[in-house]
């Protein structure tokens, strides 16, 4: 929704009217926050201070995305582009950096560097500022062209200046904010100047946008606003439509989009309510993202990426309970199939009327990850609850790690496990009870831990700063009331050394084969090959059989060609040494229908690859 200077966040519009879902949408909603609800209250006391966790080192859900950890910034925050700013994105972790601000790209004219209408914007917050900062922090931009006031040739110049004359590399494209808010279903909060304010018309218009910023750098992705499943407009059919947003958008755009958009706040009251939302929400969510770009984009489906370019905790949105819902929500999207969530906003503003306290501590009704120093707030960039908890997954991947399968006993206990590159495993356990201390009990399949106590990292209740500490055992932990606590364990003997979906044999040479996304029917699949010989390979060919019914489609950096269920991908001229030591990867899309499982063994030039 429409950002502003000292009012960034979307917290106050998203409670109004205008954002309610459908009478029987609500209903099912208050069905379910009223179930999950009554579970935490009336769970007995044993439950609530002693759960199990059960991991799957071999089950592999997804593999961290460069882009998983994403941010966002706007125009109008005067500190964009401050020293501490690139510090503040580094150390949380951030690796895509969205501007130029919410609603305001609709109206935001990147060549006079204005927001149509008088919208303030801040000094020294230039588009080439914008991308110093983001490219020192060792993160990429994402940029939100604009649809609402813009037209085809100002983004497509905007591509020229970024990619062409500075060179930027600037891979991610967006065409608009919220334009469902433009109007057609009630509700106005975005710009759009179109007479027609139809989802056929933002499609149709989007295909223009495509085919001219396309025209300057075809290696671009270029990304479609739909709107979030379940909530307001989805499913409303507006007037002169036969469908609704989202099957008219991709029905159009489809076979020609890069990724689809979403954005997630969720509606909450309670904190209780807060903590449910993503294991609630997101699975849902996706399941039916992944079938309407099935239904719609055709040979290009496995090509579709899933992006939520804003989420926030949207109640209490500075304290412990947005604390813990921020890495819950960031990694339940990416364990569905999403590529990047980004957070709104780093700085947001607030109104100093609306402080209140929750869970102890001075909730300023701000919704950004640091202050923005208003007069009721802390000192500028001082971080919120929210910052540390998307901080600890620093401490719980990297990204190309693998992301495995965690299940908790409890309600009041969230777990996520990623399966690191070096063999390690790292688990995360969310405290959702705010009273009570709880004994965890873990058990692992494919994973043997090294002996002694691992090193564990905890962010607690109303903390400050991050610890650590070698504490309790693989098999047993404690972890405090309304705390996060990361796990990170070394293999010990016994401990298979194959990374998830990945091949296993001997040889001079390694191989991990990981499914970056995956969905009923497609998937994308990445390859790395290591030289673990004493000399360079000079020229590669690497084979293998796909056990179920996998079909390659499009390759990148190797020709891959299939016969059956044996597939074959040879080097591009361009990355055909490996020197000992060294990698080369490719990767591909393929399809399938009931078996989509990896393959079992790999050769390369002949030799049977370990696991890697």
């Amino acid at each position: 929704m429409s950002s502003s200077p000292n009012r960034g966040s979307h917290s106050t519009n998203r409670r109004s009217p205008s954002t309610n879902t459908s009478p029987l949408a609500a209903a099912l909603a208050v069905a379910l926050v009223a179930a999950g609800a009554a579970a935490a209250i009336t769970l007995p006391a044993a439950a609530a201070t002693a759960a199990t966790v059960s991991i799957d080192a071999g089950h592999r859900l997804a593999t961290v995305p460069t882009e998983a950890v994403g941010m966002n910034v706007a125009v109008w925050d005067g500190r964009m582009n401050d020293p501490e700013t690139t510090q503040l994105l580094a150390n949380a972790g951030t690796k895509l950096v969205r501007y130029p601000g919410g609603g305001y790209a609709d109206g935001y004219h990147w060549q006079t560097h204005t927001v149509e209408g008088g919208g303030y914007v801040a000094p020294n917050t230039e588009f080439d500022k914008y991308v110093a900062t983001v490219k020192a922090a060792g993160a990429q931009p994402i940029i939100t062209a604009n649809y609402g006031s813009g037209t085809p040739q100002e983004a497509a110049d905007w591509v020229r200046y970024a990619n062409v004359t500075k060179g930027y590399g600037i891979k991610y494209w967006e065409i608009g904010n919220e334009l469902y808010g433009n109007g057609h279903y009630g509700a106005t909060w975005e710009t759009d100047n179109h007479a027609d304010k139809s989802p056929s018309a933002y499609a149709t218009n989007l295909l223009q946008f495509v085919t001219a910023m396309k025209a300057v750098d075809p290696t671009i992705k270029i990304g479609a606003v739909l709107t979030t499943p379940g909530g307001w407009p989805d499913g409303i059919v507006g007037p002169g439509d036969t469908m609704d947003w989202n099957h008219t958008v991709l029905s159009i755009a489809g076979p020609r989009i890069d990724y689809v958009i979403v954005h997630h706040y969720p509606y909450s009251t309670t904190e209780a309510e807060l903590l449910g939302k993503p294991q609630a929400e997101i699975p849902a969510m996706m399941s039916t993202l992944h079938s309407l770009i099935t239904q719609y984009a055709g040979a290009n489906a496995p090509n579709v990426g899933i992006a939520v370019t804003e989420g926030n905790s949207q109640y209490a949105v500075d304290t412990s309970p947005a604390g813990l819902y921020a890495p819950d929500t960031y990694l339940t999207w990416l364990e569905n199939g999403a590529f990047t969530f980004d957070w709104w906003n780093l700085r947001n503003g607030t109104d100093c009327s609306k402080v209140t306290t929750i869970q102890g501590a001075t909730d300023y009704n701000d919704g950004g990850l640091v202050s923005s120093g208003a007069s009721c707030e802390p000192g500028a960039n001082t971080p919120f609850a929210p910052y540390y908890g998307i901080q600890m997954m620093t401490k719980l991947f990297t990204p190309g790690d693998a992301l495995v399968s965690a299940t908790s006993s409890s309600a009041l206990l969230s777990a996520h496990a990623v399966k690191r590159a070096n063999g390690d495993l790292s688990v995360m356990l969310i405290n959702k009870d705010p009273s009570n201390d709880v004994t965890v009990g873990l058990s692992y399949n494919g994973f043997t831990a090294a002996a002694g106590s691992p090193t564990v990292y905890s962010y607690l209740k109303n903390a400050s700063t991050i610890g650590s500490a070698s504490a309790g055992t693989a098999g047993m932990q404690t972890v405090p009331a309304y705390s996060i606590v990361v796990v990170r364990l070394r293999p010990g003997s016994g401990s298979p050394s194959a990374s998830p979906s990945s091949s296993q044999g001997g040889g001079g040479c390694r191989v991990a084969y990981a499914k970056s996304s995956e969905w009923p029917g497609g998937l994308v699949a990445n390859v790395t090959i290591t030289n673990t010989g004493a000399t360079a390979v000079n020229g590669w060919r690497l084979t293998f059989t796909f056990p179920g019914d996998t079909r390659v489609g499009n390759a990148w950096n190797a020709t891959v060609t299939q016969s059956g269920a044996a597939v074959s991908a040879v080097d591009a001229s361009y990355n055909a040494t490996i020197p000992p030591g060294g990698t080369q990867s490719f990767g591909f899309t393929g399809t399938w229908t009931s078996n989509d499982a990896s393959p079992a063994s790999f050769s390369l030039n002949g030799s049977v690859c370990a696991a890697g």
